[in-house]
């Protein structure tokens, strides 16, 4: 995985859809798509945590009056 995770998400994008392509194609050896199906789901999961990471950096948590506690977006409410 550590190829991978020099990898921008947009890359990793792309190459998780080519493999889902060509795997989708049917005409691959199952050896071979044993191993792209592994790459995939690598893959994924390097997708996920950019997403994860990316959301994290993006919402920060609140909490109200009442002690509830919600997600706001980390720029909503900056000006009041």
């Amino acid at each position: 995985m550590a190829k991978e995770e020099k990898l921008t998400f947009e890359d990793a994008m792309q190459k998780l859809e080519t493999i889902v392509r060509e795997l989708e194609t049917g005409q691959i050896k199952l050896d071979d798509a044993v191993e792209q199906y592994e790459k995939a789901m690598a893959l994924k999961k390097f997708c996920e945590e950019k997403l994860k990471a990316a959301e994290l950096k993006i919402e920060k948590i609140e909490q109200s009056k009442d002690g509830s506690l919600t997600l706001k977006p980390l720029d909503e409410n900056e000006n009041e």
